[in-house]
């Protein structure tokens, strides 16, 4: 299994935070509300696309309302290949956060 980029695992686990209400604008209110930063669109919406293709995530549409004028949301959601990939991410992070907290401490920093 290859390893997440860092945009990667932020946008799957926003994901899977959002769940039924994962389409493209609210991933990218999240994201924005959690780093206090600004997201582009297509920041979000080309690692969406790649993952997709990937099995990483699935897509499905929900239905239309008015306030879209008649367009229907693209709603995202963890596959079980999204899942694991996020596991085995947060499984290798730890270790190196474990293994860098063992020679230094965060105080010595910045």
């Amino acid at each position: 299994m290859d390893i997440l980029s860092r945009r990667e695992e932020q946008i799957l686990l926003a994901v899977g935070y959002l769940q039924k209400e994962a389409y493209l604008v609210a991933i990218r209110k999240h994201l924005s509300s959690v780093q206090g930063k600004e997201w582009s669109i297509g920041a979000i919406h080309i690692p969406l696309r790649r993952m997709e293709k990937q099995g990483l995530i699935h897509a499905s549409f929900g239905g239309s309302t008015a306030e879209r004028g008649g367009r229907r949301k693209k709603i995202y959601r963890l596959s079980s290949s999204g899942l694991a990939a996020l596991k085995e991410s947060k499984r290798v992070n730890d270790i190196l956060w474990t293994n860098f907290l063992k020679v230094t401490t965060l105080s010595g920093f910045g």
